[in-house]
């Protein structure tokens, strides 16, 4: 299985890419148009600070940020950006995605954001919670209970 194997970066730029292969060529229905689309410049300047907030947290708590390796992990953080999602790195990719969707301005890009979600949760977040239930136990149940996985 592919699954802890593949940076989630990567799917990302492999996702963009088939966004905008598609919207090249088979644009399914154009949704957003010039100017409008520009509003997906604020979406990845969100994700951006998703990405860099979430970063600079694991760096304070001196924890990985390795997304192949979460057996590294040795502090869980539950504070800040993770108080409202337990994935604000993953949230990032997503919103540069979805912002890169906007540019696109049709439906054929906006259409491959879930299948990044379905893929990414499969591949690397379900993967990643279970070695997180085994390292902190009861504590990383609570936080899971209490925090959504993406928003």
């Amino acid at each position: 299985m592919l699954k802890l194997k593949i940076p989630p970066p990567v799917y990302m730029v492999l996702t963009a890419g088939m966004m905008w292969l598609l919207n090249t060529s088979f644009p399914v229905y154009p949704l957003i148009s010039t100017p409008w689309n520009q509003v997906g410049y604020l979406f990845m300047l969100m994700g951006l600070s998703f990405d860099a907030t979430s970063i600079i947290q694991f760096f304070r708590a001196k924890t990985t940020v390795n997304p192949i390796e979460p057996t590294q992990t040795n502090t869980l953080v539950t504070s800040g950006i993770y108080q409202f999602t337990r994935n604000p790195m993953y949230v990032g990719l997503l919103l540069l995605l979805i912002g890169f969707a906007i540019l696109q301005g049709s439906l054929s890009a906006l259409m491959l954001v879930p299948l990044f979600m379905l893929i990414l949760t499969r591949q690397q977040i379900i993967p990643e919670e279970r070695i997180l239930e085994t390292k902190f136990g009861q504590r990383y149940l609570e936080y899971k209970m209490s925090v959504r996985r993406w928003l």
